[in-house]
């Protein structure tokens, strides 16, 4: 039997027909070390920075981006630390913690409750950073892409601005952590759409684990740079959301090293296309949504045969998870000329969610998707041109009818893989 994750807990799938399972190293990550010790020695020997607790010297202030409830970060295990060290560098320093939601919902005090425990949501001052919300930002002028930086006017006007992340795969931007704790993390919605533009998208080079040549990702490091992020601690967690490293120090040097170890266990490279392919994105926090799930989806198409079947399960917890991407594929006329509409949108016209429907929309171009979900979702999922089974062996079947094949790869996990050349037939430099 095969696990595939789902929401908490596991879906299981006979192995009759599977022709290849695919998954990365990243169960093979093991450390002797307990995850606070794991931490306390990447600050104590940070990256192309002096410790943390050097740089809080002589600052009154101090502000630390911390994640949303969207991803599994375990801040529980970092935070305390980075609180500690600013406060041995200066006790009297005054301390913003900053969730960088980018263009999510604000995280609700319950969450932020358990992502950091009700000891330090008690004592400390949190700011729920919000996009929309004119008064908390402030311009600092143009990115490389000709697009505006507008950001939390906190994380300006601090002396110190630090952040804390995890690095896994990204479909667009490479790999999470370092740099996007800034952008999207406490941009305006604005520079946000900016970055995650229609020509942005389609680039090439603006897929997972490739920081090359990546648009995206080279505005992103802009960003952090005319934000002055001065130190970041980022973490590489294992299957079960457990710290196994940590990369403390300066926003680039230590990103790029965390993303260096993590590729050795993500990267892969596809044997073999198939018919069907089964995925999940990971199980919870990161499929509480369908929005989420187009990771998932991503990894699975570069596997799956044009004119194939992708199933991915998924708990959707929290719903779709955007308005405007489920109305655009609810109520375009055809996958095709919904991509043409989007493609033919200038950056500045950019829209909320565009990027994700156009990445969906240009799967579905070529692909059925079927979610295997919740049955609540059931309509909402069929009105945006997917289609729907209660459990996996119903997908299976309806897959094998629409395919005529047997023949399926299995991608427990569609986020924590990526491949080498997901276009083997293009040439360009990865």
């Amino acid at each position: 039997m095969i696990a595939i994750p789902y929401g908490k807990k596991q879906l299981y799938m006979e192995e009759t027909g599977v022709a290849q399972v695919l998954e990365s190293g990243i169960g093979q990550m093991k450390s002797s070390q307990t995850p606070e010790e794991i931490v306390r020695q990447a600050m104590e020997h940070p990256i192309g920075t002096p410790p943390l607790r050097e740089l809080a010297r002589g600052k009154a202030t101090a502000t630390v981006i911390i994640s949303d409830h969207t991803r599994p970060v375990p801040s529980k295990q970092m935070i305390p630390f980075m609180l500690e060290e600013l406060r041995q560098g200066n006790p009297e320093i005054v301390i913003t913690l900053l969730v960088a939601t980018g263009c999510h919902r604000g995280t609700k005090k319950e969450e932020l409750v358990e992502k950091l425990g009700q000891k330090i949501v008690d004592e400390e001052t949190i700011l729920v950073h919000d996009c929309d919300d004119q008064e908390q930002l402030t311009d600092l002028g143009v990115l490389p892409s000709g697009a505006r930086l507008v950001l939390n006017r906190r994380a300006v006007e601090t002396d110190l601005l630090v952040a804390e992340g995890f690095i896994e795969p990204h479909f667009f931007a490479g790999f999470s952590g370092g740099r996007k704790s800034i952008l999207p993390g406490i941009c305006s919605r604005v520079t946000v759409l900016g970055n995650h533009c229609a020509r942005f998208i389609d680039n090439p080079h603006a897929r997972s684990g490739n920081l090359k040549n990546n648009p995206i990702h080279e505005d992103m490091i802009a960003a952090a740079r005319m934000a002055g992020l001065g130190y970041i601690l980022n973490v590489v967690i294992d299957e079960e959301k457990q710290i196994v490293a940590a990369f403390a120090g300066d926003p680039e040097q230590a990103h790029e090293e965390g993303c260096t170890f993590l590729k050795s266990y993500c990267e892969a490279k596809v044997p073999k296309k198939t018919p069907i392919v089964v995925t999940s994105n990971g199980g919870a926090p990161l499929d509480q949504n369908v929005y989420q799930t187009v990771k998932g989806l991503c990894t699975a198409d570069n596997v799956a045969e044009e004119g194939g079947v992708i199933i991915i399960c998924a708990e959707c917890g929290d719903g779709i998870g955007g308005d405007a991407f489920y109305q655009a594929l609810k109520d375009c006329e055809s996958i095709s000329m919904l991509l043409s509409r989007i493609r033919s949108t200038p950056m500045e016209e950019t829209v909320p969610d565009q990027w994700q429907y156009q990445i969906l929309a240009k799967i579905l171009e070529k692909k059925k998707v079927i979610y295997v979900t919740e049955q609540q979702w059931e309509s909402v999922i069929r009105e945006m041109k997917m289609e729907y089974a209660a459990t996996l062996p119903k997908a299976l079947d309806m897959a094998r009818k629409w395919t005529g094949s047997e023949e399926v790869t299995v991608i427990p996990n569609g986020i924590s893989v990526y491949f080498a050349r997901p276009y083997p037939d293009r040439k360009y430099e990865i």
